[in-house]
């Protein structure tokens, strides 16, 4: 069994959803490695990951409309508020998805659905650059 460890950066214009699919199966494809299972990894605590579709971008803005509906920005519904109004609320956002994401890997691709992709979910308004760890086991 071989491993490839890797990281990703990612540069995103403030809160939504970013698709990183073609980055991150280029650099599966780049490993060489033709089955395994590949873990990405969000770096961050005000940011997450999600496979979502990415056929109909109305998935991604109703994704960001439910989310900002679901976990307000007003800063007297928190105590840690000393970051900015949305610091706890994307805390709360990112506990509510994911940071680490598990990808089966067949015959060298990632085997995301037809309509699926790879998301970092920024969850802050301002834009960042957010770091994903990447490690490919297999064969």
């Amino acid at each position: 069994m071989r491993q490839a460890l890797g990281e990703l950066n990612v540069a995103t214009p403030g809160q939504g959803l970013v698709e990183i699919t073609a980055e991150v199966g280029g650099w599966v494809a780049d490993r060489g490695i033709r089955d395994g299972l590949l873990t990405v990894f969000c770096r961050h605590t005000s940011a997450s990951l999600t496979i979502q579709e990415n056929a109909d971008p109305d998935v991604q803005r109703d994704l960001n409309t439910f989310f900002k509906r679901l976990v307000a920005e007003d800063p007297s519904l928190y105590i840690h508020t000393i970051e900015g109004p949305d610091d706890m609320p994307a805390h709360i956002r990112s506990a509510l998805t994911d940071v680490s994401l598990s990808v089966p890997v067949v015959g060298g691709r990632m085997a995301l659905g037809t309509w699926q992709g790879i998301y970092l979910f920024e969850h802050r308004r301002r834009p960042h650059a957010r770091k994903l760890a990447l490690q490919l086991m297999g064969d």
